[in-house]
């Protein structure tokens, strides 16, 4: 084994090149200024514009075609372990070529997007102070969420929100709203679109997403059956792991700014709808339990509709694969530095309480 390790130059490139991303990915800061600040917005910006015009999912093409690809290889090996030939084809030379496949899917994940998830981020750009805080910081956070979700939810129309069901109007506006927050953010500045309907959509339950990032193609994908409520977060999310935020704390926060900033009412309503769901789920966690019970008691009706709607989707899509397949992607979270796994998306509420320290609770 030793011999054709040191023989075949080929793999010690990839290897050298996989351990030097790795120990790049020790420094934030060259992280930020030289990979999510100057490499990946351009290599970002090639791919949305080499593949956004095509209406369809180019990077689920290639999941789907990565799959049958497994599926045949684990077919042809079955095939001889019946045979009892296993021997014969599991050999250094097949186990040299797995070892360059897996060393090349690395390398093209991390610099074509992974390293983001090593990055400063938006705490470094804003200058926010994430620190542990208290359970007053998150009954105060969590009331004014209150108040502006049941303002904003006296404003919708719900016939007329049902227009953000096309996807051209969705995502077209889903561009604007990071148009609109750049005059604010410059660094959230977004073009070259590439967000797209799923693929998978029909089969989206069974794994339990409701929109994902492409890494390899840089296209954002949305799961198009969720209610049409969370729709705008979701598209602002995925944008958001497309202009280098990784992280799913990260990406919700960002795209928390980029709909409070829109001018549309449905984008307004939905992040405020999340972000007080992952808000109240927190609340829930603490001792105070009359006080949850206070404050959800103060929910405007509409908001009680939307949330029990969202009950009847989630039980209606209930499956036994879903949980094994949210196991997987909580390793996949741990294993790219965020070690509370899934639990990861609601602490976008820590980036919230020192935006609201920072800049005032007028600010949320």
């Amino acid at each position: 084994m030793g011999k054709w390790l040191f023989r075949d130059r080929y793999l010690l490139i990839l290897l050298a090149v996989a351990v030097f991303l790795r120990l790049f990915s020790t420094r934030e800061d060259w992280v930020e200024r030289f990979y999510s600040l100057g490499f990946y917005p351009v290599i970002s910006k090639i791919l949305r514009a080499l593949f956004g015009w095509i209406p369809f999912s180019i990077g689920d093409l290639f999941y789907i075609a990565a799959f049958i690809w497994l599926v045949v290889k684990t077919w042809k090996l079955l095939k001889l372990l019946k045979r009892r030939e296993a021997r014969a084809y599991l050999s250094w030379m097949l186990l040299r070529k797995y070892v360059k496949l897996t060393l090349i899917m690395y390398i093209v994940f991390s610099v074509f997007w992974g390293l983001n998830y090593f990055r400063q981020g938006i705490e470094k750009q804003l200058a926010l102070e994430l620190k542990p805080y208290s359970v007053d910081d998150l009954f105060a956070l969590t009331t004014l969420l209150q108040q502006r979700l049941n303002g904003y939810a006296e404003k919708i129309d719900s016939v007329q929100r049902l227009k953000y069901n096309e996807r051209g109007l969705l995502f077209g506006k889903g561009v604007e709203a990071y148009q609109q927050v750049s005059d604010t953010y410059p660094f959230l500045s977004y073009s070259s679109s590439s967000v797209k309907p799923s693929i998978f959509t029909p089969v989206g339950h069974l794994f339990g997403f409701t929109g994902y990032y492409n890494p390899f193609s840089a296209e954002a994908q949305l799961k198009t059956s969720i209610p049409v409520f969370l729709k705008p977060f979701v598209v602002t999310h995925e944008i958001a792991h497309q202009l280098g935020y990784a992280k799913e704390n990260e990406a919700s926060f960002v795209a928390y700014l980029a709909c409070k900033n829109s001018n549309d009412l449905n984008f307004i309503y939905s992040v405020y709808f999340e972000m007080y769901r992952d808000a109240l789920f927190e609340c829930r966690l603490t001792p105070n339990k009359e006080l949850v019970e206070t404050i959800s008691k103060n929910i405007h009706p509409r908001v009680r509709w939307d949330i029990r709607d969202l009950r009847i989707y989630l039980q209606r899509n209930q499956n036994f694969i879903e949980p094994f397949m949210s196991g997987a992607y909580d390793r996949y979270l741990r294993l790219n530095n965020q070690p509370k796994g899934r639990a990861t998306y609601n602490e976008v509420i820590a980036y919230l309480i020192a935006y609201m320290k920072k800049f005032g609770p007028e600010s949320i």
